[in-house]
């Protein structure tokens, strides 16, 4: 049962009142008790029922509130404390709500993961961390050297807010000569990363309840970033069998006059699903029977891709230039995660409004990080041999994985076309029980499970809008990997069917 305890601190005498939720309310009493009964009361609270109200002496105060005018969430044996210190009725206490807004928001669970394994690895613990979306090499070295000559030039200071005319200028060029779309410097804005060019698009094309359609499986981030902007996110799922690609009849069937924005993810995190140029053309023909509809073409993982599988950009489609915007960056093909840079390109109407939002937030991208985009846009034609290095490396390492994943029984497999990520199907693993954790339920527990007996950090499906799966990163070295195949093997022979009562 969850009970609220609410202490309120006049001197000389502090009462404590107590109330159980939802559904009962007891009456108060008054009555003087010692610390070591309050103490028992917060954490024996079926004890605690027996009482009304409590009030106490001022010996009291030895007891440690490291804030007497703050209000604190304890969780004692299962019972909810909620404690409000009060010096005096003139006391002003501090209103430590949170907007809507926020409270909306989930936190990431790929960023939550990361950190944890990290601090595993720190501790000492042996982890294997295959959560992260972060190549495992280095930042090829002529855009490492640009970055330096930067440094060294004195050129570390602010930048116009939409990126150097250098880099726009770049860009540009690489979009028409890669993609076929045909942009200028006015209709590009970098910014820090990919993920700060997603959420200003979201917050400017968007309206409190407008729809944000999102095909799942998703990366974390879109239905969160839709809330953000007070729009709702309207999730469409897709299935293992149809390789986590969009069905265009049942986007039509979704459609309504809400609907703002679609967002698709091609090669896609979490899946490496990528889009064919027939279906992106059958898509397009949908969006371009409504007018509010706009479409968000994130192409980060543009450059990782395996033959045959080939990258169609949605705004090189008949009739999607004006109503597409396109977001890429440098993290994922160049290795420059830590670099932070990505861009927006579409028309100027809608990149203003969002270089309005990033002009009154963090301005400008950093300038050292420009110049180091525009040597690595210099490295040739979808980065030349340094990013094809790679992609070859990537692809043997996917192999590796489809190979030794197939070969274990109940895993269902869509093999990656594109990014460096396996999304796999475990939930024929799910019901069974394993001693001293309990009964794998679902993804998450999985994956608990995984960190605890294998130690494998790897990141739930349900993070991603589809419980049956995982998420493996083979963005590590391939005796890694292996070495993370056979830990997970292992503990997957420790489970058990689950007994039924």
């Amino acid at each position: 049962m969850n009970i609220v305890i609410q202490v309120e601190i006049h001197q000389p005498l502090f009462y404590l009142y107590f109330s159980l939720k939802p559904s009962h309310q007891i009456p108060a009493y008054k009555g003087r008790h010692s610390h070591t009964q309050l103490l028992f009361a917060l954490t024996n609270p079926d004890a605690a029922l027996n009482s009304r109200s409590l009030s106490f002496a001022s010996q009291f105060q030895k007891f440690s509130l490291k804030s007497l005018c703050a209000t604190r969430q304890l969780h004692l044996q299962g019972a909810s404390a909620l404690v409000r210190a009060e010096m005096s009725s003139d006391t002003v206490q501090v209103d430590v709500s949170l907007s809507p807004r926020v409270n909306s928001v989930k936190p990431s669970k790929t960023v939550a993961i990361t950190d944890q394994a990290t601090a595993l690895v720190q501790a000492g613990v042996p982890v294997i961390r295959l959560a992260a979306g972060e190549p495992d090499f280095d930042t090829p070295t002529p855009i490492a050297e640009a970055g330096i000559k930067a440094i060294r030039e004195g050129f570390t200071r602010y930048t116009p807010n939409a990126g150097t005319l250098e880099l726009r200028t770049a860009i540009c060029h690489k979009l028409k000569e890669e993609n076929g779309i045909s942009y200028t410097p006015d209709q590009i804005l970098v910014s820090n990363g990919a993920k700060q060019s997603i959420l200003q698009a979201v917050l400017a094309v968007c309206s409190p309840g407008d729809e944000v359609i999102i095909p799942a499986p998703f990366w974390v981030s879109y239905p969160e970033m839709a809330r953000l902007a007070d729009a709702n996110p309207v999730i469409l799922p897709t299935t293992i069998s149809e390789n986590f690609l969009l069905d265009p009849k049942v986007l039509e069937s979704s459609l309504t006059e809400k609907s703002r924005l679609l967002i698709l993810c091609s090669p896609s995190n979490p899946t490496g699903s990528v889009y064919p140029r027939k279906l992106l053309e059958q898509i397009a023909e949908i969006v371009a029977k409504h007018p509010r509809l706009l479409v968000m073409s994130d192409e980060i993982y543009e450059h990782i891709i395996y033959a045959p599988a080939t990258h169609t950009s949605f705004a090189s489609l008949p009739g999607m230039w004006d109503r597409t915007l396109t977001v890429n960056g440098f993290s994922k093909a160049f290795a420059m995660t830590g670099w932070r840079l990505g861009y927006l390109a579409g028309p100027k109407h809608f990149v203003s409004a969002c270089g309005k939002i990033q002009s009154q937030s963090t301005s400008g991208a950093s300038s050292i990080s420009q110049k180091a985009a525009v040597a690595a846009l210099g490295l040739g034609y979808a980065g030349g041999e340094a990013v094809a290095d790679m992609v070859k490396a990537f692809r043997e390492r996917r192999d590796v994985l489809v190979k030794s994943f197939g070969e274990l029984g109940g895993v269902k497999i869509s093999e990656p076309q594109g990014a460096f990520y396996l999304f796999l199907d475990f939930s024929s693993y799910y019901g069974l029980e394993v001693d001293g954790f309990g009964v794998i339920n679902g993804s998450e527990a999985l994956c608990r499970y995984l960190l605890d007996k294998a130690q494998v950090a790897l990141v739930p499906g349900d993070a991603f809008g589809d419980d049956t799966c995982i998420r493996i990163s083979y963005a590590e070295s391939l005796t890694t990997l292996q070495a993370a195949v056979e830990r997970i093997k292992g503990a997957l022979v420790a489970l058990k069917p689950a007994v039924t009562v």
